[in-house]
């Protein structure tokens, strides 16, 4: 088990065996992490520590087994992509996981999730459009257009993660099964720093990834983005708001649209043609613009990408309860908390601190006290609940 978190905590870090052995002051040599790392050596207790502090982590938890099982569904990338770099992102996603898991844990939120994993089956590729409406529809999105897909994803336990990553690299999808096999959560994976159009895309292709279940000779990839598009532009409202045949459409128009649906114009026109709404020629037409222009890098009316909120909306909560240190806290989000817990928070911790006996000592003082408050003010007897029968 150590060997194995040692090498994912440290790839999920971006660090070298080199860069790791410098984060430790040169306590061990790159050779002696290796073979850590290869399960042929054992570290000693100094050692450990200054580990664990090098990669952000508690002592305990380079020997704690992860809670979840994960599974990489999806990862799109391109074929220069290195293999280091591949398996730099998945630890780091496999990571990013197994803390949020965690975190649904502390706030009740661990059971069973309502993501159909792989459930959806897909025979041709029109089937997507269904499989699309299906999952709004279970969801009670309605057939508006998805104003902020982070939150619609986060509500469902669908876990938004964008991480610094290669051009090369376009999106990952990945599942937390526990110890029954139930889904306890996933994620979808993008870069960091994409139009928000083009995150919102992402997003939901990688969600298609996750749900659909593509039968013989059906283009997973093909799939993935037309359920993508057709979850963020239902068919029947794209139709309604544009016709259901149209000879041509300008640029105002799908600016328009753009500002709607939240998606880049290339998506839009493929959309429009894969509706039959434009004709191929028409189609093309478009597609010969908007690389002419220099639009395939970056359109007219870019929106900045859509924030996800979950992670930070429940590290602070469970921050401020108590159940995470300011050292935890921080490791999760990555910056300096700047809230404190409050003096009842600091009082109850300086309480558990006490010995025993004077713990009970003190609870008993008090137990005397609210009696002695009771039976001198009878004024609280007027909100005791009725029993059945009493007048």
């Amino acid at each position: 088990m150590l060997a194995m978190r040692l090498r994912q905590l440290r790839l999920a870090r971006g660090l070298t065996l080199d860069a790791l052995a410098a984060a430790m002051g040169g306590l061990v040599t790159k050779q002696a992490l290796s073979k850590y790392e290869g399960g042929k050596a054992q570290p000693s207790l100094r050692v450990l520590t200054t580990l664990a502090r090098a990669l952000k982590v508690k002592t305990l938890e380079l020997y704690r087994a992860p809670d979840v099982r994960i599974e990489v569904v999806a990862f799109r990338k391109r074929s220069q992509l290195g293999k280091k770099e591949q398996e730099r992102v998945e630890n780091l996603v496999a990571r990013l996981l197994e803390d949020r898991t965690r975190l649904q844990g502390l706030i009740a939120e661990d059971g069973e999730t309502d993501i159909p994993a792989h459930a959806m089956p897909v025979r041709a590729l029109d089937a997507v459009e269904e499989r699309a409406d299906e999952l709004r529809k279970r969801w009670n999105l309605g057939d508006d257009p998805v104003a902020r897909m982070t939150d619609v994803l986060e509500d469902h336990h669908v876990h938004v993660a964008e991480i610094d990553a290669s051009e090369r690299f376009d999106g990952l999808a990945a599942v937390a099964r526990g110890g029954d096999g139930t889904v306890r959560a996933a994620a979808v994976v993008s870069r960091r720093g994409v139009p928000a159009a083009r995150q919102r895309l992402n997003l939901a292709h990688e969600l298609g990834h996750l749900v659909l279940k593509p039968g013989k000779g059906v283009d997973e990839e093909k799939a993935a983005f037309r359920f993508g598009a057709a979850f963020l532009a239902p068919a029947s409202t794209l139709r309604r708001e544009v016709g259901v045949r149209r000879s041509a459409i300008g640029l105002d128009e799908l600016l328009l649209l753009k500002r709607r649906y939240g998606m880049s114009l290339q998506a839009l026109v493929h959309r429009l043609h894969d509706l039959g709404v434009i004709n191929d020629l028409h189609a093309r037409q478009w597609w010969r613009m908007i690389s002419a222009k220099g639009w395939k890098k970056v359109e007219p009316e870019e929106a900045p990408p859509e924030e996800p909120q979950w992670l930070r909306r429940t590290t602070l909560r469970v921050f401020s309860e108590g159940l995470l240190t300011a050292g935890e806290a921080e490791t999760l989000l990555g910056e300096k908390i700047e809230e404190r817990p409050s003096a009842s928070l600091v009082e109850r911790r300086a309480f558990m601190k006490l010995p025993v006996d004077e713990r009970r000592k003190l609870l008993a003082q008090q137990a005397d006290t609210m009696a002695d408050y009771y039976h001198r003010d009878s004024d609280w007897r007027e909100f005791a609940v009725a029993e059945p029968g009493d007048e």
